[in-house]
């Protein structure tokens, strides 16, 4: 269930950002890796890590953007299936604002 949420969050954006969701992964963990300190690429509640961007390289064959997910945290923050959409639609558009240079905002107006 979880990564079809994923999916339609990314099916949502695609009528206006298609060119630019060509090009990145996404992919989704259980649960963040344990680091000592998240860069700015992570977003995170608090302490706890919801998603992270992974760049990727330019100019270097096989290595595309990607936007991990991670699935309990998340979780654990929804009340209900409907709120978990909303939540994990919003990582996405934060991730891919983030990616793109852009606010949130311009991404999904909704937002």
């Amino acid at each position: 269930m979880f990564d079809d949420l994923v999916l339609d969050a990314v099916e949502g954006l695609e009528s206006r950002w298609a060119r630019e969701l060509a090009g990145i992964e996404f992919a989704v963990e259980d649960v963040p890796p344990e680091l000592n300190v998240y860069d700015s690429d992570v977003l995170e509640d608090g302490e706890v890590p919801l998603a992270r961007l992974l760049p990727g390289r330019p100019g270097q064959r096989g290595v595309a953007p990607r936007i991990v997910l991670y699935r309990r945290p998340l979780e654990f923050r929804a009340v209900s299936r409907e709120d978990l959409a909303e939540l994990i639609h919003d990582v996405v558009v934060e991730q891919l604002a983030n990616l793109l240079g852009l606010d949130p905002e311009e991404v999904d107006p909704e937002i």
